[in-house]
């Protein structure tokens, strides 16, 4: 196998993607289609949706019969780690092609997808790019780590995790895009009857977990029905432990367009940058009206924190210790702004170094961080190769190997 991950042309592009739903298995594939195209919709946890299974829906679209649409860089990316998943039977052994079975079922199921496998095929290609051999020890022999790799004699074991960063969030994304769903219908009646700009403003002390959370406090319903009482009893304020909401009119001057719809496109920034990235906002526009919602957990998002605490977990149960280790850990659910904050502000770095003075972190020789940006994004990305966020710990006996060093040394 090559180093570097070889990427399909237009003629065998469809190829590829069929090989794979053909592996995965036609009817379970049609089967998770026929359930995303219900699920998927303009509805906030509608679009929502569509981004958690992005992947597979863009492999659906480019394996479309007579598809005209010119195929673009990221296109080609998930053609390319899609023809390189649906490959991989072809050297493993019976047991092996039942665990990827077994994987990929996995991902077309519940709230699975192909994020999983896709990072494990992408940090394979990585460090096959930096002269490594690579072996899938985890799919083909059952090994608790993912990758096993080697050069010039030397070998680390690579555990691939994934984790969301909900984890870090008191007030999750999903429950918002599902309050949202909920409450939009109720203010396009009222901006009918109440023309205006508003700006509801709300502060979740306790957080907000999703309808099916059994420790969702408050409970969507019931913010719901405060939502609506606050509007209909044309009040101004109104707090408890659990919430604490305020009515007050919209002062943004892009929120002064005439037509409300008009102001969208220019509204959200001003308003990202007025409440900042953590902040969650909606805008609801009818007529000549508008209404923002914007809410806050009580504290800061600690995603970074979830990592470390993740990593702490992990690293015990699936590094063997016979080998230096690497935990290539890939953050989902954010957004381009609240990835850039996390490595530019250095929070994954700073427990990423926190993490490796603890004893779990014994047979810890890196860990690298990575996000859908750098799974779909090309070799080089700002300089950086691969994109990845890499950091050694310095306290590992094998961290100055040489023969390591380009699959463990710090990013610059």
């Amino acid at each position: 196998m090559s180093g570097t991950m070889n990427i399909p042309g237009s003629d065998d592009s469809t190829d590829a993607l069929n090989a794979l739903v053909d592996r995965i298995g036609r009817r379970a594939w049609q089967a998770r289609m026929a359930e995303l195209k219900r699920g998927c919709g303009p509805s906030y946890a509608g679009r929502a949706l569509g981004q958690l299974h992005a992947l597979e829906l863009t492999i659906e679209r480019l394996r479309r019969p007579g598809r005209t649409m010119p195929v673009s860089a990221l296109d080609r990316r998930v053609i390319a780690l899609a023809a390189e998943l649906a490959g991989l039977a072809d050297g493993f052994t019976a047991a092996g092609r039942a665990r990827l079975d077994a994987a990929l079922a996995q991902a077309v199921t519940g709230t699975g997808n192909l994020v999983p496998l896709f990072h494990v095929i992408r940090t394979a290609s990585i460090q096959r790019s930096r002269g490594f051999a690579v072996a899938f020890a985890g799919l083909d022999e059952g090994a608790p780590f993912d990758l096993l790799i080697d050069r010039q004699g030397a070998e680390a074991e690579i555990v691939c995790d994934v984790i969301s960063a909900e984890d870090g969030r008191d007030l999750h994304r999903r429950a918002w895009s599902q309050l949202m769903d909920r409450v939009d219908p109720d203010l396009q009646s009222w901006l009918a009857a109440h023309p205006g700009r508003y700006l509801l403003k709300m502060t979740l002390p306790q957080g907000l977990k999703g309808a099916d959370a059994a420790d969702a406090a408050p409970p969507l319903a019931e913010l719901h029905r405060r939502i609506t009482r606050l509007l209909s009893e044309q009040k101004r304020a109104d707090h408890d432990e659990a919430a604490i909401l305020r009515l007050d009119p919209l002062m943004l001057a892009a929120a002064q367009a005439t037509d409300a719809k008009q102001a969208q496109p220019g509204l959200l920034p001003r308003l990202r940058r007025e409440f900042g990235p953590e902040a969650h906002l909606a805008v609801t526009a009818a007529g000549s009206g508008v209404f923002v919602m914007a809410a806050r957990a009580g504290r800061e998002d600690e995603v970074a924190g979830a990592v470390h605490r993740r990593m702490a977990g992990i690293a015990p149960a699936r590094l063997t210790g016979s080998r230096p280790g690497i935990l290539a850990m890939f953050i989902e659910d954010t957004d381009r702004l609240e990835w850039h904050l996390l490595r530019d502000q250095l929070r994954l770095e700073g427990e990423a170094r926190q993490f490796m003075t603890r004893p779990e972190a014994r047979a810890v020789v890196a860990v690298t961080c990575s996000s859908r940006l750098e799974l779909l994004g090309p070799d080089e990305v700002e300089g950086a190769p691969c994109a990845e966020l890499r950091f050694r710990n310095p306290s590992h006996p094998d961290a100055r190997k040489a023969a390591l060093a380009p699959a463990v040394v710090s990013s610059p």
